[in-house]
């Protein structure tokens, strides 16, 4: 089957994708609770020919669809959860949210999610059609935002008997994801005090907030004596209550700790619950502490990075239409200069500090339409994502697609805005068919799949991935309104 037959079978079922990438926007369910996104995706795969199972590694919306037999097989992993907090109007270029408080897909996974099905039905049709050995995967993984569903998937051994793996990110660039990311836990202090009058027996308190407090000001101080590239964010999930004449009895806060290696996150959060318990000591409360996630650093794969960017280069980047390209300019009028800056470090770091040329000329770009060369470098992206997990497992390659205008930046109300529309749409069925011309080329090629694996066991050097989550800790929902994301 020639790879222009594979490109359009994903245009030819392109509405159909689009209809449920869009309503995957509209669902903008939070971690662990996609269930309508979950079932919509299983739906699409079983009409396709799929084999579809639910609730694979301990999680409600987590599945696996699988056509094909023998190896290589090949996992192509999809998310579709939203962010708390984000809820606005498609195709609006300033903050409206339909309602106050509400979610919204602030990091594209409805794109996501979706893109990664269209390459794995056009997969699936190529497998059928020339009958060839191999099978391909979908991996349905819930809860990338806040928690690490991956990684509790990988921690059941979820991802076992692949062979590769490949995903996607809408970003503003069109790159192959080149860097390494930073591993971390989340973990919830919860401080247990006692109350009473503020005015009349304030001695008679014990408070739980003044811990909080105490905490925090105790963890900022350790910033200083971090490794360099460490990050330490934290949210006040719980203030005991909004009277100030009562001595606060309950109070917690939510910490998310993250590092280049997760030895190096573990010795952070040790260190953390020490100012924990110090902050107990000094207030005489109770201090619990809720390990809730954690992931592992990305380990990306040079080779499969090289397929991905050589479909890639055939594909073409996105051509936005003038439509897009007006709307694009609304969005890029609500954006800081700090956010264009941002940006153009980002798009210098993928590359490695070379292409300074190519850089510069991104900084007069309204929607990027060049593809920026590959390099693989020490240099970090400083924010996490539970595919290191898989990453440890399999090798993985990312490839990221600019459905967005330049500048925007991520998990914000713009990203919510323009993941519903048609330059959005272009971007994901761009994504499909690079990632299934490279799954294709790794079917057709198994030695390409035998050089990833052996190029994983050199970056291990003969480590072995023990899931960073402890076998005791269960997923953990949402709350309502507050979310951590990657």
């Amino acid at each position: 089957m020639d790879k222009k037959r594979i490109q359009a079978i994903i245009e030819e079922k392109g509405e159909w994708f689009t209809r449920a990438s869009d309503a995957i926007w509209e669902y903008a369910e939070m971690r662990f609770e996609e269930t309508r996104s979950a079932d919509l995706l299983c739906d699409m795969l079983a009409e396709a020919g799929f084999a579809v199972k639910k609730g694979i590694g301990g999680l409600a919306t987590a599945f696996v669809a699988s056509y094909g037999s023998g190896a290589p097989v090949v996992a192509i992993l999809g998310e579709y959860d939203a962010l708390a907090g984000l809820a606005q109007e498609r195709g609006v270029a300033q903050p409206k949210p339909p309602e106050a408080g509400g979610n919204g897909h602030g990091c594209g996974h409805n794109l996501l999610g979706v893109g990664a099905l269209a390459a794995a039905v056009a997969v699936k049709e190529y497998l059928a059609e020339t009958k060839i050995p191999g099978t391909v995967r979908y991996y349905g993984c819930p809860g990338e935002e806040g928690g690490s569903g991956k990684a509790f998937m990988a921690r059941e051994g979820a991802f076992a008997g692949a062979d590769i793996a490949l995903t996607w990110h809408p970003m503003t660039h069109n790159t192959i994801f080149s860097m390494s990311t930073l591993a971390n836990y989340q973990v919830a202090f919860k401080f247990h005090g006692k109350s009473s009058h503020a005015g009349t027996a304030p001695h008679l308190g014990r408070s739980a907030l003044d811990a909080v407090e105490l905490m925090n000001v105790g963890v900022n101080y350790l910033r200083e004596h971090v490794v360099q590239e460490a990050r330490i964010h934290y949210a006040v999930t719980n203030t005991g209550g909004v009277s100030p004449n009562v001595v606060q009895a309950e109070a917690e806060v939510l910490y998310l700790m993250r590092a280049p290696q997760v030895a190096q996150v573990q010795e952070i959060y040790e260190r953390i619950c020490k100012i924990a318990q110090g902050a107990a000591l000094m207030t005489e409360t109770e201090c619990e502490v809720i390990f809730e996630k954690a992931c592992s650093n990305y380990i990306p794969n040079e080779i499969l990075g090289q397929v991905l960017l050589d479909n890639f280069r055939v594909i073409g980047a996105p051509t936005p239409d003038d439509a897009e390209m007006q709307f694009a300019r609304k969005i890029q009028a609500t954006l800081t200069e700090q956010d264009r800056r941002n940006d153009l470090q980002m798009a210098a770091d993928f590359m490695g500090g070379a292409g300074t040329a190519m850089v510069r000329a991104l900084s007069e770009k309204v929607v990027s339409d060049v593809i920026l060369t590959c390099v693989h470098s020490s240099r970090l992206l400083t924010g996490s994502t539970d595919v290191g997990d898989v990453s440890w497992i399999l090798p993985t390659a990312q490839l990221c697609v600019a459905c967005q205008a330049f500048g925007t930046p991520g998990h914000s109300w713009q990203t919510v805005a323009q993941s519903a529309t048609s330059l959005a749409h272009k971007g994901m069925l761009i994504a499909a068919k690079v990632m299934a011309g490279a799954a294709v080329d790794v079917l057709e090629q198994p030695a390409l799949a035998a050089a990833a694996q052996e190029e994983l066991r050199s970056s291990l050097g003969g480590k072995i991935y023990v899931c960073p989550i402890p076998a005791t800790v269960a997923p953990k929902l949402a709350p309502q309104g507050k979310s951590v994301g990657g």
